[in-house]
């Protein structure tokens, strides 16, 4: 028995052995796999590096001595001579979604949101999601004053670099569907505090004897 012990104890090393030295590329060494014959890859336009800025801890080394890249602003539409159509002023970071508010947008910002944010921030946008109610630190509702007081871009911003806790989306949501789901954060802002000469008839029956 101690001898199978003892040559399964060499076979574990052996295969620790092999898995550190299995074949790989040093940094900046050549590689005959791509066209320029370099094994490195020059990252995509606009990557961010997730160490960097505000969003490092201090176990990354890099506190402090890196810096986010400028707010561009709003990503769409742009007219002919590639210059942003955002309302609003675009300087201080308030302007106001550029999209056209449609059906089919607000349609798509719904189910982009049931995706990507209705887990913490709950269908209801009250902050009570499922991934919240299981103990992560819970989101504000979009339904306080200040949130409901906040330009479109506050969202669009919070979307694409994080806030807090929250992890950024820039590289999982299109910049169209961020302000698909800022179209539809309103509309669910709107669902819980809309003014009552805005409210058909019909809606106003439909409200408890006390709110109406």
């Amino acid at each position: 028995m101690l001898l199978v012990a003892v040559f399964a104890l060499t076979g574990c090393e052996q295969a620790m052995h092999d898995m550190y030295a299995q074949p790989k590329y040093k940094p900046l060494a050549p590689s005959p796999l791509f066209a320029d014959g370099n094994s490195a890859r020059t990252p995509p336009p606009g990557s961010v590096p997730m160490a960097q800025g505000a969003a490092a801890d201090t176990a990354s080394g890099r506190r402090g001595h890196m810096t986010l890249p400028p707010d561009p602003g709003p990503a769409l539409p742009l007219d002919a001579q590639g210059r942003s159509l955002a309302q609003g002023e675009v300087g201080e970071r308030r302007y106001a979604n550029p999209l056209p508010l449609t059906l089919a947008l607000l349609e798509r910002g719904q189910e982009r949101f049931d995706i990507y944010c209705a887990p913490c921030h709950g269908r209801a946008g009250d902050g009570d999601g499922m991934i919240a109610r299981r103990g992560f630190p819970a989101p504000p509702s979009y339904h306080t004053d200040r949130l409901r007081r906040a330009p479109d871009s506050h969202f669009y911003q919070v979307i694409s670099d994080g806030y807090g806790v929250m992890y950024p989306y820039a590289d999982r949501i299109a910049p169209r569907d961020r302000w698909a789901i800022v179209a539809y954060i309103r509309a669910l802002q709107l669902s819980q505090h809309a003014p009552r000469d805005r409210l058909t008839p019909q809606d106003l029956a439909r409200l408890p004897a006390g709110d109406r």
